[in-house]
Parts: C-alpha cells; sequence; structure tokens
C-alpha cells in the first residue's frame, strides 16, 4: 500500500485565510472535481493601475444567515470559461492570492464568481489541492486548525 506522508490531510471542509485580501478566516468546501477554487463576489469591476488590469469586487465572507460583504482588489490575471455545476458555461475572472490553510501558506487562482444560493461561499480546486500538497479524507472536517494570517507575510 501506498503511504501519502509527504502530504497534508484535510477534510471536506475547512477554515482559510486570504491574507492577501485582508481575510482573516472563511469557512471552504473542497471539492476535488473543481479544476479552479471559486469565490462569490458581486459588486465586480475592472480598472488600471500602474499599467496592469485589476478587479474591485466584494467577497461575501458571512453564511447564509449571516452575510458579510468585505471589499477587495487584486490584479486580474486570466479570465476563464467555466462550466458550472449547472451546466451553464460562464465567463469568469480569475485572481490570485495567498491562501492559508492550517500552518501552510501558497498561492491560488480564485474565479470570481455568484455563489449566492450555496452554502459555502469558497470552493477549493483540485489545482489549489495540487499545489498545496493536501489530500482529502472525506470522511473528517475541519482537520487543520483555523488560520492564523498574522504568522504569514504576503509574497
Amino acid at each position: 500500500m501506498k503511504t501519502f506522508d509527504h502530504l497534508n490531510v484535510i477534510g471536506l471542509r475547512e477554515w482559510i485565510g486570504l491574507p492577501g485580501l485582508g481575510i482573516e478566516q472563511l469557512m471552504a468546501k473542497v471539492d476535488s472535481g473543481a479544476k479552479t477554487s471559486a469565490m462569490h463576489a458581486s459588486d465586480i469591476e475592472t480598472f488600471s493601475q500602474d499599467g496592469a488590469t485589476w478587479v474591485r469586487f466584494n467577497a461575501h465572507v458571512g453564511s447564509l444567515s449571516k452575510q458579510r460583504k468585505h471589499p477587495c482588489e487584486a490584479p486580474l490575471v486570466d479570465i476563464k470559461r467555466i462550466k458550472s455545476s449547472n451546466g451553464h458555461l460562464q465567463e469568469r475572472y480569475v485572481i490570485r492570492t495567498p491562501l492559508v490553510l492550517g500552518d501552510r501558506c501558497w498561492w491560488v487562482d480564485f474565479t470570481l464568481t455568484c455563489r449566492k444560493d450555496m452554502r459555502y461561499r469558497v470552493l477549493i480546486g483540485c489545482t489549489a489541492m495540487l499545489d498545496g500538497q493536501l489530500v482529502i479524507n472525506p470522511g473528517l472536517r475541519f482537520v487543520q486548525d483555523k488560520p492564523q494570517i498574522s504568522n504569514f507575510v504576503e509574497g
């Protein structure tokens, strides 16, 4: 039997932090069926800064019952055509920002999309799991400690 001792174990739900966006703690759903990670965002608009295209948006960091918006800005890294869970093709803006999970921090691409009817505002896709050297135990939830983004310096 092969072992995965160099990989970090996560559950189907985990607490994450997004220090590049100023978000300390946010519950995320781990979704190995999604290639790219996704974040619930609204009021999305592009703007130019220092000759580069940026995107300004409100990240939704609360739950369905306690909705909170967090204003964010990030460089635009791509626009992708994504097939949503209901099978429709959508064009989505893509940003790249550091993600903190447990005691690890690495850069992750997120598509910005409307997830207002979804229980979890953030999905962690398989590309982020590969880059973070993560393995999922589907029988577990909240394996890693809540992130402490003050322990990480962006970069």
